[in-house]
């Protein structure tokens, strides 16, 4: 079940398989390798406003990252990252590796907080997102990006909020909102069909053995979504890639939809998000697919 603890390439590469091997480790024992990770991000390539409420909630808290060039004329992409953590655990500040990989590169990324099981169950935390995710369409522009080019994105957990904003229209509807309205999305090593539920942690966050067979974005798989991006690493032990990620992409493209896949070998369920920091991109192309993406431009070739 999914599970994450998180909480220049030149140099990347001088620093060391043992560098690396530290941070990754300290991701997956449950200390966060964010401390580690934030000595070796830069702080100069972005700009904005942190702790900014999008909803009445404590945890209703978002930080953007604007691009510190020039503003992009008709304004820069979007994204809204959702982390994961099983549902249970996360906090938006262990991933400003993630805003500042793609503030660097022209993009404006928002990460939210959303509430967490058990405080409330999977409807509550997609009520949550949901809510991230129309204060975003409505700053975008004063922010300086374009509302006809916000995306949503996430990894393990936060794959699968990103998944059911972009396929599952009963969560964007209160609030006015369709799943057209996005530009895309991308799922880093997401959980999309993994009924029956073992974990005992998700159990409670999905109200195990009640949980609807609708609460999976296969289910939404049949009808045309926004285009998409799924991600994963051919070594992902947490999330099975073969049949979450790939069987999603099968269902999505039987229904039209624009799906993009890349499985990359020789990393796995926490070096999927890892690769997204700059220093250590070198791990597997993440971050340049991710981009080139977002801005629509040619993605790597697909293995």
């Amino acid at each position: 079940m999914p599970d994450l603890f998180p909480g220049s390439r030149p140099i990347s590469r001088r620093l060391g398989l043992l560098g690396v091997g530290s941070a990754v480790a300290a991701m997956v024992c449950g200390c966060s390798g964010a401390h580690w990770l934030d000595r070796l991000v830069p702080h100069d390539t972005y700009h904005g406003p942190t702790g900014v409420a999008y909803g009445p909630d404590p945890r209703h808290l978002l930080d953007v990252y604007q691009p510190a060039t020039a503003s992009v004329p008709g304004g820069a992409p979007v994204v809204l990252f959702f982390y994961g953590g099983n549902w249970t655990r996360g906090e938006r500040a262990d991933y400003r590796f993630v805003g500042e990989a793609l503030a660097a590169n022209g993009i404006i990324a928002v990460v939210a907080d959303y509430r967490l099981s058990p405080q409330v169950r999977y409807d509550g935390l997609l009520a949550d997102c949901a809510l991230a995710l129309q204060w975003t369409l409505l700053h975008a522009e004063r922010l300086g990006g374009d509302p006809a080019r916000v995306l949503v994105m996430g990894h393990s957990a936060g794959a699968y909020n990103a998944a059911m904003l972009a396929l599952d229209p009963r969560w964007l509807a209160p609030l006015g909102l369709a799943p057209s309205r996005l530009a895309g999305w991308i799922g880093l090593a997401g959980p999309y069909d993994f009924l029956p539920i073992g974990d005992p942690e998700v159990q409670v966050a999905f109200g195990w053995p009640q949980t609807p067979a609708n609460s999976q974005p296969l289910f939404y798989a049949g009808t045309t979504a926004p285009r998409t991006l799924l991600l994963a690493g051919r070594s992902d032990s947490v999330v099975n890639t073969q049949r979450n990620t790939l069987g999603l992409a099968t269902k999505l493209r039987a229904a039209g939809t624009a799906v993009d896949v890349r499985i990359f070998d020789h990393i796995g369920h926490v070096t999927t998000i890892a690769a997204l920091a700059r220093p250590l991109d070198w791990l597997a192309p993440v971050l340049q697919t991710v981009v080139a993406f977002v801005h629509g431009e040619p993605l790597l070739t697909e293995n």
